[in-house]
């Protein structure tokens, strides 16, 4: 027979053979790095039997796809660990994420990391024993007296869910799951990986479902791709923002105000006031105007915008106040169109662009909740702009440009874009739907941004433009957003004159170009380690005094340098200068000045960089006038180095 291959040429091969005797027949080398395959598009095991004309492919180990077989076939072995450590188990689910993989048990020892090690070592039995992973297709109806003879309930549950005449099932060993695979075609092909951590999960992600045990874990090719993924797992926990929001002073959460309702201390509250004051100078210099709302509106707002039919599960329960509800606020948007609709409007007045730094309050579970990254209170950097149709691809184009210039001076350079389509649930015409999705994707194609379809992904009044920014380690944030929306000026009647005396109706863009404050910090402080450039550090410049008797000398500069508008602490403890030096280095502070007897009379300052460098003395107003450079450029590195 003959098969077809992804140049459509063509491969002869033995009828009866597999598209593993595929592999092998191209090469013995993509026979070593296949570990499934494509017929047609859909994947398949290397086991599968081809047909006359099958249009294949190969999926090696060294692909994204590839490599999400190989954890999914890890996950089962995990299970299968599970199952013979513990003995009285019932499976969830065991599917691959990010980086990764999990799978949820219910059973009734608790685990706990100290366990991994234990079940680490069951699985390198399991691959050590180089059992097949063998699909087998059975009825619903078989499936369902299978798994519920062997008290599954979890599986029986997800195969009623199905609605499938058919499903499958992997076996090895003598364990066998619900899959759909394809899978490796032993355990002995898993090469390297490492279970992470234990957590609790609800069943479904439903708080009235059993709380299950979830174990988090990574598998990867080769055992140096392990390795350096551990090491970027390492990095990553020294960058937790938690862990150096605590260590730099920048806030807490405390239980009894509230979970996801950080509380800024002196120092996170100054980072914050630095991105406030750039984001409002910056809006105004682009021709944005400043608004402010209320924290709380009536129900009726939320009911004529659609968001009380629509958003109702991310928002809090109505108050009454004298006999009226009222719901705190989670969008800014209604009350923007509100200051819109207080008097007659021109399209001479077009286009409008209204900037807050509105504060909204969205209910989020506990489980999700994360730092500054998940929060059920935060400030968005939110702006709606009212434009007329011939004025909105330009307006698109200039938030755009706008937000690349923005994200751009706080140091991030690389960015996924996604173009997000209508979702199933969703208000307006389709015909406003098309118009808006087309203007956002021209925006791009004219700005020159590669960008992806979400599919569906669009909020439910219109198609929206995402933007996440890529870090220090190359993870992904998500931040900007850029929405057309002709369905909320519909919903709340709002109309300009047009030139020809008439009424027309507005279109509306919604953007945030840094998403929300709280999340951009925490994205901040991971990015840069709690590093902060310069222009951004909380305190720029310690000055630190020998002894008592140069204090005042240290004052003095840090008078000079208040004058020239930079943030600068002296450090008046009696304490060692190793060691103030060291905790000056500890709370990441960018300069270091010190002064003893020598600097004194010279009129000089030594200058030490928080990442140990020693540069000596240096004449103060040389110092002053880089600093104050430094300062103004927003530079992300230093000047000194």
């Amino acid at each position: 027979m003959l098969v077809k291959l992804p140049d459509d040429s063509a491969l002869e091969l033995d009828d009866g053979s597999t598209i593993g005797d595929a592999a092998k027949a191209i090469g013995s080398r993509l026979f070593k790095a296949a570990v499934a395959g494509k017929v047609g598009g859909r994947p398949v095991d290397l086991s599968y039997k081809l047909s006359d004309g099958d249009q294949i492919e190969i999926t090696t180990d060294s692909t994204v796809e590839g490599l999400d077989i190989i954890r999914h076939s890890t996950a089962h072995v995990m299970a299968e660990a599970v199952g013979e450590l513990y003995g009285d188990v019932k499976f969830a689910i065991g599917p691959t994420i990010e980086d990764g993989f999990y799978y949820d048990f219910d059973l009734d020892e608790s685990l706990s990391v100290d366990d991994l090690e234990k079940i680490e070592k069951k699985m390198q039995e399991i691959i050590a024993r180089d059992s097949h992973f063998e699909k087998v297709e059975m009825t619903s109806k078989e499936a369902k007296k299978f798994f519920s003879n062997e008290d599954q309930d979890y599986k029986v549950e997800l195969i009623e869910d199905l609605l499938e005449d058919t499903v499958s099932v992997y076996k090895q060993d003598g364990f066998t799951d619900l899959c759909r695979g394809p899978h490796l075609p032993s355990t002995k092909r898993i090469k390297a990986f490492k279970l992470l951590s234990v957590a609790g999960a609800y069943w479904r992600g439903d708080e009235n479902r059993p709380m299950l045990q979830r174990i988090y874990g990574t598998a990867f090719g080769s055992k140096k791709a392990l390795e350096e993924h551990l090491e970027r797992l390492e990095e990553a926990h020294r960058r937790d923002h938690r862990v150096l929001g605590k260590q730099l002073d920048l806030f807490h959460i405390d239980e009894e105000v509230g979970a996801g309702l950080p509380l800024w201390h002196p120092k996170g509250a100054m980072v914050r006031k630095i991105i406030e004051d750039f984001w409002q100078n910056e809006h105004l210099k682009h021709g944005y105007e400043m608004v402010m709302i209320p924290h709380i509106a009536k129900v009726d707002l939320w009911k004529t915008s659609g968001h009380w039919d629509f958003y109702q599960e991310s928002m809090y329960s109505p108050m009454s106040i004298e006999g009226q509800d009222y719901i705190v606020k989670p969008m800014n948007c209604p009350g923007h169109i509100k200051i819109f609709t207080s008097k007659p409007r021109s399209y001479k007045d077009m286009p409008i662009r209204w900037a807050e730094l509105g504060t909204v309050y969205r209910f989020e579970r506990s489980g999700v909740l994360h730092g500054l990254l998940r929060v059920r209170g935060f400030t968005q950097d939110d702006a709606h702009i009212f434009c007329r149709s011939d004025q909105l691809e330009s307006e698109i184009i200039k938030v755009i440009e706008f937000v690349l210039y923005i994200l751009r001076t706080f140091g991030f350079e690389e960015y996924d874009v996604y173009l997000s389509t209508r979702p199933e649930k969703y208000v307006g015409t389709l015909d406003n739907w098309e118009k808006s999705t087309e203007a956002l994707e021209e925006a791009l194609k004219k700005v020159g941004l590669d960008y992806e379809i979400d599919p569906g992904e669009g909020v439910f009044y219109g198609p929206k433009i995402d933007i996440k920014i890529k870090d220090a380690l190359g993870r992904s944030w998500q931040c900007t957003t850029v929405q057309v929306d002709f369905n909320l000026p519909e919903r709340f009647d709002i109309k300009y004159k047009g030139e020809d005396n008439q009424d027309h109706q507005p279109i509306m863009i919604h953007r945030a170009l840094l998403g929300s404050l709280e999340r951009f910090i925490g994205c901040l402080i991971e990015h840069y380690g709690g590093a902060f450039p310069f222009w951004l550090s909380p305190v720029q410049i310690e000055v630190i005094p020998i002894a008592d008797r140069h204090l005042d000398y240290a004052k003095e500069i840090a008078g000079r340098i208040i004058d020239v508008g930079m943030r600068v602490d002296v450090d008046d403890r009696k304490e060692t200068v190793n060691r103030k030096i060291r905790d000056a280095q500890m709370q990441k502070i960018p300069y270091m000045l010190v002064v003893g007897d020598r600097e004194v009379e010279t009129g000089l300052a030594a200058l030490r960089l928080r990442d140990g460098q020693d540069l000596g003395a240096k004449s103060v107003d040389e110092l002053l006038l880089t600093l104050k450079k430094e300062n103004d450029s927003r530079s992300i590195s230093s000047l000194f180095t």
